[in-house]
């Protein structure tokens, strides 16, 4: 088995605390991010960064659905880590300052890959999936803090 590693970033036209205090909002406006990849989002406990339970599940293709069940921890300022309690997922949403009224936000998902030829097809087509639907959360969110 070999790790997986799915890599995204954005610079958006908003302060860094604005944009990490949206994403950190799971009670709020997390689930108005989300692409139609998701589903039966639900907060369990929290609701607001570290400390926050949080379901759903992913459909990165039309045979593959994953259910997570993801605990947050903020372990740096401008740092967010789902760990998925139902696998090896782990996502890390980084937000820095890009200069005057932007940052930039970087979201990295590793996970434990399958062996053989079914691993190799997920090394190489996985994180091209994942890549796509970051990329439409990452514009959602765009469009969510440069409106404030």
């Amino acid at each position: 088995m070999a790790q997986v590693e799915a890599t995204t970033e954005r610079t958006v036209a908003a302060d860094a605390e604005t944009v990490f205090d949206t994403l950190a909002d799971y009670a709020g406006t997390r689930a108005k991010l989300l692409p139609e990849h998701f589903s039966e989002y639900e907060v369990r406990e929290g609701g607001d960064g570290e400390g926050t339970l949080v379901h759903w599940k992913l459909q990165a293709t039309s045979k593959r659905v994953r259910d997570c069940l993801l605990e947050v921890t903020e372990p740096t300022d401008g740092e967010l880590v789902e760990k998925d309690r139902n696998s090896s997922m782990v996502t890390v949403w980084r937000v820095t300052p890009a200069g005057e009224g932007s940052s930039r936000v970087v979201v990295t998902t590793t996970w434990q890959g399958a062996g053989g030829i079914g691993g190799f097809f997920e090394r190489t087509f996985a994180p091209k999936g994942l890549g796509r639907i970051y990329d439409a959360m990452l514009a959602k969110l765009a469009a969510e803090v440069e409106k404030k």
